[in-house]
């Protein structure tokens, strides 16, 4: 796709537009001015009036094989003129291809798949699973998360998001392991771990193991700082809910479907779940669709057992044509691999030279194409360039810093994420690391430590 001045409208229409009709998820309406999107392909997009981002946050990190994927919109389109809506009572070959693909991705524990419309969804209908399942009600979960913005999603929600929607009931929250601010008074990743797992079996204890249907994680935290759990945990956690009998519900929706180098992330372990749910990367944003990749155990609950759940759109066959098409091109284009390489080679590496150079970083950790790094006004005592729950004028002009130098970055609090499509080409990852080191040198006059 050519860049360039898009022929229809100008960024100035759609903003008037757009600020007179659409209402905006987490905003005080006036106060926002989103980027008007004209075009995309590949890692990048374009406004409408010809100016180029480098998508380095991959929109909201679901965009895994990039912009505008010619084959997977061929499936789309193609689906179209065959079969464009369903309703879930039918049976859909294209339906049971999807969640035949996704089941042999999950491996050989899983037997079913539950689609929604998305990851919140996904998430409602999990813990709704696993409470029938253990006929327990409450659900474990970490205060660095994010499940989602429905009843039960957003209360297992750690983040401040949480504060003003808080309905839901049966819900515990404890604190998952991040060593660069642990709260066990850890100073090395083995001492983070067992002291976390520590912390969550007194939790299990004090909560009452006989009242506690799920521990519900994200493999690896994403919004809340792409927090890669330390050897032994995932192990760990697994132990403690079969030692007490407690469903695990790995949360993969953005860790999943290859943004750390593998189709799930637990698949760096050697655990399982019970339960999987996953949406963004599945389709690539695509068409929206979610799901929950269902034990054979937590299945066989529900052969005589009525399911108190169901979606309009669920399984729609535009999505699950989406999902076959984004799960081929993924396997065909072997964008795992790329993730992987990308990865070790040009992320791991690049950012350890930023931050010899750039006293605004304090701590950086990632796998595949997923990165966050911690920035802080003083190394000395991780004090964050803004405050959690909030911003900063640092941030701000960082934000602002990347969008004039031709990258749109994911940013959260006083962290920013590198989450681009996983077939991102060499090039272009040196190039998003290129544009940071520029707008990080814009604001180093923040650094106040020594």
């Amino acid at each position: 796709m050519n860049a360039g001045k898009s022929d229809s409208k100008s960024n100035a229409q759609v903003s008037a537009a757009d600020h007179q009709y659409v209402f905006h998820s987490w905003s005080a309406q006036g106060a926002i001015a989103p980027i008007p999107v004209a075009k995309s392909s590949g890692s990048r997009f374009w406004d409408h009036d010809g100016k180029e981002y480098l998508d380095f946050s991959s929109q909201l990190v679901f965009t895994n094989i990039g912009h505008q994927h010619p084959k997977v919109v061929a499936a789309i389109q193609e689906q179209a003129a065959t079969l464009t809506a369903l309703a879930p009572q039918h049976a859909s070959d294209v339906r049971n291809e999807a969640a035949q693909r996704i089941v042999e991705l999950a491996g050989s524990n899983f037997a079913k798949v539950f689609f929604t419309n998305g990851g919140a969804d996904a998430i409602e209908n999990a813990i709704r699973m696993c409470r029938i399942h253990t006929k327990k009600h409450k659900v474990l979960s970490t205060y660095r998360s994010y499940h989602g913005n429905t009843g039960a999603a957003i209360n297992a929600t750690g983040d401040p998001r949480r504060f003003p929607n808080e309905f839901a009931t049966g819900h515990v929250h404890f604190w998952g392991p991040y060593l660069y601010r642990s709260p066990f008074w850890a100073t090395t990743e083995a001492e983070e771990c067992a002291r976390a797992l520590e912390h969550l079996e007194q939790t299990i204890i004090f909560e009452g193991p006989n009242t506690i249907a799920a521990i519900l994680i994200e493999t690896v935290p994403g919004t809340a700082g792409v927090l890669i759990p330390p050897a032994g945990y995932l192990e760990g956690v697994r132990a403690l809910c079969d030692k007490y009998k407690i469903a695990w519900i790995a949360d993969e929706v953005m860790a999943g479907f290859g943004r750390t180098g593998k189709w799930f992330a637990f698949q760096s372990t050697k655990v399982v779940p019970d339960l999987i749910t996953f949406a963004k990367g599945v389709t690539s944003g695509y068409v929206p669709l979610g799901g929950v990749v269902i034990s054979g155990d937590i299945s066989k609950t529900f052969d005589e057992t009525v399911f108190p759940g169901g979606l309009t759109y669920m399984g729609h066959p535009l999505a699950a044509a989406a999902a076959v098409a984004t799960i081929d091109a993924m396997k065909d284009e072997k964008m795992l691999e790329n993730a992987t390489a990308i990865g070790a080679e040009i992320f791991a590496p690049g950012l350890a030279e930023l931050a010899k150079k750039h006293k605004v970083i304090g701590d950086i950790r990632g796998a595949g194409v997923f990165w966050g790094i911690d920035l802080v006004s003083d190394r000395k005592t991780h004090a964050p360039l803004a405050p959690y729950g909030g911003s900063s004028p640092a941030m701000n002009e960082l934000v602002a810093a990347c969008k004039a130098n031709g990258m749109m970055p994911f940013t959260n609090f006083n962290r920013i994420h590198l989450c681009p499509p996983c077939n991102i080409s060499a090039a272009d990852a040196k190039l998003g690391l290129e544009i940071l080191d520029k707008s990080l040198g814009e604001i180093a006059k923040y650094y106040t430590g020594e």
